[in-house]
């Protein structure tokens, strides 16, 4: 074939390859520019062209270009009629194809063009079905895997605590229960340590509950370290508590405490600060058989309690005795309010005695307790657990207008009765309504403010807050009188006491314990010296005396030598109802 034919037939086989492309053109997406198209058409079509003219006739190639036509994404069914349409009416014409078989071998070249394309299509569509297939499995396996990761972690968050990876309050539980009912295991011994940061609260409320939860995690780490055989579990907040399975005896448990604090102890740098920390731990130790976890943990948080009251930075051993007196304790406290309103309280008093003529200047209200089941309760009993409790403040005003009420009935007949003394609790004397609540107390019993004597601890006036003595200062110049009790048992001085609203000392009773000595005696004397020389310096600042704990009339005739005003003790009478102590009507 000459240069001029060759060339004609490249330019007709690129109008019949334009004519294909546009033939196509729309049947199906073409991931390809038309420019693309037209020479991937004009590739087959030499294919085509070349198939039709050579000797032997090889319908391989039409079978190859129906399959490259899926290749390209000519995949429709009306593309592949376009393409044989295309082909059957302008393949021969265009490229000018001549012979007497021509007709016969096309019709055999459209045949395979249309086998090839049929069987490159199935073959996609199986392909694509098994990559469907494999899609499908391998999402399904993802979410299955995905489910079960889920399902994991919820159970790193049902039973660990996430801020520190411990183990939580849910599975501590179930390991100490399961340590207790395990058959066969009823005679071994377990121990539980209960364990909580001192002054944690410090970190948090200074450096901010980033770098407290950061100490925390720290904590968790060298506890974990430390004690790598046991289980360590946070249980919220600055607690954490420790299994010590199959002790041999309480010494087991104390040796792991031990370890625990150490690792506390050690320094930690969190983002650059160095913090140490000290923990308080409660420790239980005991046969398995006969106790639950619910009385485990509740034995070991009331002995941390002791720990943290014994100042912290160590452990304590379960006590049950005293426990059992903490508990009595607690049930006192929890019964006093509804006392109160049964009318179980009642007031005893005694005499505060002039030491120059006999006289009794005053009565000191004392508060009783009839309980219906431990009988007739003295101060000591109670009176702590209200003040812990702030329950003081109740039974305090209930003491205040009470002793009001009665002094009040004193007074009849009597131009000289004694006055009243109460004693304030702190609390008391902190609350802001004081002054108010006193004048009240005065007005609706009708009790003249100078017969009332307020009694104040020596600690109490030494308060830096300014408040309480502002009260006493308005109540002081009301008329009610104001005494320090216990005096010398404290840190005041009496330089202190020339600016408060003070007008006497209650000398507690230990400076008088001496005077049974006899008068050469050296203690003795020297108590003697002390209290004359307290005696003449309250004098100096315008301060009656009364001296308590007077118990013999050696003691009391020793007193009114060095000069002391009144007494106050068993020599003078004791504590009972005022109709008791109160002269008789002249």
């Amino acid at each position: 074939m000459g240069d001029g034919v060759a060339a004609v037939t490249r330019t007709c086989s690129d109008s019949f390859a334009r004519a294909w492309a546009k033939a196509v053109t729309g049947t199906s997406y073409l991931p390809m520019t038309q420019a693309q198209l037209e020479a991937l058409l004009q590739r087959l079509t030499e294919r085509l062209a070349m198939a039709l003219r050579t000797e032997p006739f090889d319908l391989r190639v039409g079978q190859q270009v129906g399959a490259e036509l899926v290749q390209a994404h000519i995949a429709s069914a009306e593309g592949l009629g376009r393409t044989i349409e295309v082909i059957q009416l302008r393949l021969v014409r265009d490229l000018g194809l001549v012979g007497d078989d021509v007709e016969d071998r096309m019709a055999r070249l459209l045949a395979t063009v249309a086998t090839g394309y049929a069987r490159a299509l199935r073959d996609r569509t199986l392909d694509e079905q098994e990559a469907i297939r494999r899609a499908a499995m391998m999402a399904q396996a993802q979410a299955e895997r995905a489910l079960r990761d889920s399902e994991a972690r919820f159970r790193h968050q049902a039973t660990h605590d996430p801020l520190t990876d411990l183990p939580n309050r849910t599975l501590f539980t179930e390991r100490l229960t399961a340590a207790l009912e395990q058959p066969g295991r009823g005679a071994d011994r377990i121990g539980v340590c209960f364990l909580d940061l001192d002054r944690f609260k410090v970190v948090n409320d200074t450096l901010g509950h980033q770098v407290g939860d950061k100490l925390l995690v720290s904590v968790a780490q060298r506890l974990r370290r430390a004690l790598g055989e046991h289980l360590v579990a946070r249980l919220g907040g600055d607690e954490f508590v420790i299994l010590v399975e199959r002790t041999g005896c309480t010494e087991d448990a104390v040796k792991v405490a031990e370890a625990a604090l150490a690792a506390v102890s050690e320094p930690a740098l969190v983002d650059g600060h160095e913090l140490t920390v000290s923990a308080s731990i409660g420790i239980v130790e005991r046969s398995v058989g006969g106790t639950t976890p619910m009385e485990l943990m509740r034995a070991a948080d009331s002995t941390l309690h002791w720990a943290k009251a014994a100042g912290g930075a160590r452990w304590s051993i379960f006590d049950a005795d005293r426990n059992r007196r903490e508990l009595a304790r607690y049930a006192l406290s929890a019964a006093i309010p509804a006392a109160l309103d049964r009318g179980e309280f009642y007031l005893d008093y005694q005499p505060l005695t002039s030491l120059r003529d006999g006289r009794v200047l005053g009565l000191e209200a004392l508060v009783r307790w009839r309980h219906p089941e431990l009988g007739v309760l003295r101060p000591d009993s109670f009176i702590g657990l209200a003040e812990e409790t702030g329950l003081i403040v109740r039974l305090g005003s209930w003491v205040l207008a009470e002793a009001c009420r009665e002094a009040q009935a004193w007074s009849a007949g009597r131009p000289d009765a004694p006055f009243v003394s109460v004693n304030l609790a702190v609390r008391q004397l902190h609350r802001p309504g004081l002054v108010q609540e006193v004048r009240g107390v005065l007005a609706q019993t009708g009790l003249p403010p100078e017969r009332l004597q307020l009694e104040i601890t020596e600690s109490t006036m030494m308060s830096t807050v300014e408040e309480p003595v502002r009260a006493l200062r308005v109540l002081n110049d009301l008329g009610v009188r104001v005494a320090i009790d216990d005096f010398g048992t404290g840190y005041c001085n009496l330089a202190y006491l020339r600016d408060l609203p003070v007008t006497e000392l209650k000398v507690a009773g230990e400076f008088v314990a001496g005077l049974r000595a006899p008068a050469d005696d050296p203690r003795s004397r020297t108590d003697e010296r002390i209290l004359a020389s307290l005696v003449s310096l309250a004098h100096a600042l315008d301060l009656t005396v009364t001296v308590e704990g007077v118990e013999t009339g050696d003691q009391a005739d020793r007193l009114r030598a060095i000069g002391c005003d009144a007494g106050q003790g068993w020599h003078f009478g004791r504590p009972g109802p005022a109709s008791q102590a109160l002269p008789h009507p002249a």
